[in-house]
């Protein structure tokens, strides 16, 4: 699991950094793009932590939402009503980011 993990991880991380030689000019030579570098690699680790701590909050909320309703089936909708609030508060945090991300790259 660690070495898919791992995998997975390279492959995005070289991946954003492949980014500005798909977005480079036609033509001539090519002009220093250092600063655009580190756009594009700030961009891409703010959206994947982010990404990453959404997906790992949501997990968390649903599984003890559900861990609760089996034990008291009594208070399943007042419980459903308030995780599915917090999912959508956690979501948010993540648009956040993707706005912030877009800060960023100047779009």
């Amino acid at each position: 699991m660690r070495k898919r993990m791992a995998v997975a991880v390279l492959g995005v991380v070289l991946l954003a950094l492949a980014a500005p030689a798909f977005a480079a000019e036609e033509g001539g030579t090519a002009a220093p793009v250092t600063r655009d570098v580190w756009k594009f690699i700030a961009a891409a680790f703010v959206l994947g932590v982010a990404a990453f701590a959404g997906a790992f909050g949501q997990a968390r909320a649903v599984a003890s939402a559900c861990t609760s309703m089996g034990r008291n089936p009594g208070a399943a909708g007042p419980v459903r009503i308030t995780m599915l609030l917090g999912i959508a508060f956690i979501e948010s945090l993540v648009i956040y980011a993707l706005v912030i991300a877009f800060m960023i790259l100047g779009k």
